[in-house]
């Protein structure tokens, strides 16, 4: 018969003491270490590093930063925990230039706020004045003074706000490619079309159209001047049907000699 190992009382009593001492230090370091973490907590949220004291803002272009930070509503000295972050992104979304945002805490006491504007997708001219018009069709009431901007289309000659609101819708449902191909788009009305618009295009095309089917025929641009002599210049009439025009060459001073003569 196996016997049983047995062991004694006394020799079980040190180790359940020891056992139990360490358990009690474990509890007394983990009280003591959220006791020092509390502390902490309270002296920061009573000093003014727990404030705001400055408002970090990137990706801006159009809009100047600090139309950005009265947008956020949010005062130097402000205290932190006040704050709710997807309230203040709301706010400054409300902006027409402003596409999207994203606020970050740069601990203790900054905020960084990254903004995406909208693209630019023309450029318009009052009088002496160039306005950039964003890809949504809104106009920026500052006037521009950044010439690299004048890759963009040029929008001239239009009065009635109709008419030019017609067209930006029609620009901003128009392929990012298409857009660039426009060097200006001129109002130029007719009897019969209050709507009509003359495009002058980078490659050295006319293009006469209505605003209404704008978007619609412009399209197929590219599939138009593929069939085309890119050495004949001329009008591309997309009003009602689609035909070409070329140019009058100018006649030479030799030719106009001999029809005298004859």
């Amino acid at each position: 018969m196996v016997r049983e190992k047995v062991v004694s009382l006394e020799d079980r009593v040190p180790k359940l003491k020891e056992q139990r001492k360490k358990k009690a230090n474990r509890r007394l370091v983990m009280l003591l270490s959220l006791f020092f973490i509390l502390i902490v907590f309270v002296v920061y949220i009573q000093s003014p590093l727990s404030q705001v004291q400055d408002l970090v803002i990137e990706g801006n272009e159009l809009l100047t930063a600090e139309t950005i930070v009265n947008e956020t509503e949010i005062e130097i000295g402000t205290t932190i925990w006040s704050i709710r972050k997807s309230s203040v992104e709301e706010k400054i979304k409300e902006h027409p230039v402003i596409k999207d945002v994203r606020i970050q805490l740069l601990f203790p006491n900054k905020y960084l706020i990254q903004v995406t504007e909208y693209k630019q997708s023309a450029l318009l001219v009052n009088g002496t004045e160039w306005f950039p018009v964003l890809e949504n069709g809104y106009i920026v009431n500052e006037p521009t003074t950044d010439w690299s901007l004048q890759s963009y289309p040029i929008v001239r000659g239009f009065i009635e706000d109709k008419y030019l609101e017609s067209l930006l819708t029609q620009l901003t449902s128009l392929d990012e490619q298409i857009v660039q191909r426009i060097s200006e788009i001129q109002y130029t009305p007719k009897e019969t079309d209050a709507y009509h618009i003359t495009l002058y295009m980078n490659d050295g095309f006319e293009v006469s159209a209505t605003i209404r089917t704008l978007a619609e025929k412009l399209t197929f641009y590219p599939s138009i001047i593929s069939q085309l002599d890119p050495n004949q210049k001329g009008v591309i009439d997309l009003e009602v049907g689609t035909y070409f025009k070329a140019y009058e060459t100018p006649k030479q001073e030799g030719e106009e000699t001999t029809n005298e003569d004859n």
